[in-house]
């Protein structure tokens, strides 16, 4: 990774807002509007975080307001378990494609590139909410 900040993944320098002790997270998705060789600018409008304690585990997700009031199937903006699962399903093409864009960066964290990890993912995450 280079030593400039990421916009993938961040590292809390004060509390989060969220209801875990959370460290760190990772952006898996959010509105691209336009890239630039490297630099890649962003919308917020929508989003989905991934949420990790100070050793990595994954605590959960956090959610953009307006994908809860597109899916308001779902309890909270902040999700675990088999919501946490069904909403990156919903939007496992659109985590997909923005990850690639950190490809680089998604690697040196999961050890596989987007596309397969998410190919490998997804057949865990089927799994997970169909035996729920």
């Amino acid at each position: 990774m280079k030593d400039n900040q990421s916009q993938f993944i961040r590292k809390y320098k004060r509390a989060s807002k969220s209801p875990w002790e959370d460290d760190s997270t990772i952006l898996l998705y959010a509105n691209v509007m336009a890239v630039s060789g490297n630099d890649v600018a962003l919308d917020f409008t929508h989003y989905i975080y991934l949420h990790r304690d100070n050793v990595g585990k994954v605590l959960g997700i956090s959610i953009s307001k307006s994908i809860l009031d597109d899916n308001n199937e779902f309890s909270s903006r902040y999700l675990e378990g088999i919501e946490m699962y069904a909403i990156l399903l919903i939007y496992i093409d659109d985590i997909t494609e923005f990850c690639c864009l950190f490809s680089d960066e998604f690697e040196s964290i999961f050890l596989l590139d987007p596309r397969d990890y998410f190919e490998i993912a997804v057949l865990r995450w089927f799994s997970i909410v169909e035996n729920a």
